[in-house]
């Protein structure tokens, strides 16, 4: 059957992704979602929002907080890449995701996007930081796609 992309609440986004992804939870806000859909069922999200560095908040870049799937093949690709074209289309010129030190990055680098390199820490830091770990104590790579005007 074909995979195609549709339209997705935020609601309908974090209820898929408490089910199936394996290192992070519902996120509380965003700028737009999108599913991927085989027939009637939903095989993958991604939920794009204001980056969550302040210094990288320019008022001209967003990110892909959660991309989740439920292992459909190409699954991934198809969603950075239709995250992308969603933020070129709203004006936006740079759309950039995390992914952490044990995780490959093929769908990314399959969707045309660039590695940055290493990026924040094992833990958060702070006054503000939880006191439970939220997600796998990591170093996370940053990958990005720009545009080129």
């Amino acid at each position: 059957m074909l995979i195609e992309i549709v339209p997705i609440t935020l609601k309908e986004a974090n209820s898929f992704v408490s089910a199936y992804h394996r290192h992070h939870g519902p996120v509380t806000g965003h700028k737009f979602s999108i599913g991927l859909a085989e027939g009637e069922k939903i095989v993958g999200v991604v939920i794009v929002g204001r980056p969550v560095s302040r210094y990288l908040d320019d008022g001209w870049t967003l990110e892909v907080n959660r991309l989740c799937t439920d292992g459909s093949r190409n699954a991934c690709s198809m969603l950075y890449s239709a995250a992308w074209r969603a933020a070129r289309a709203m004006g936006y010129k740079r759309l950039i995701t995390y992914i952490l030190e044990s995780e490959s990055g093929a769908s990314l680098r399959a969707a045309g996007w660039k590695c940055i390199g290493q990026a924040g820490g094992l833990r958060w830091t702070g006054r503000r930081r939880p006191t439970v770990d939220l997600y796998p104590a990591q170093m996370k790579i940053r990958y990005q796609k720009e545009a080129i005007d």
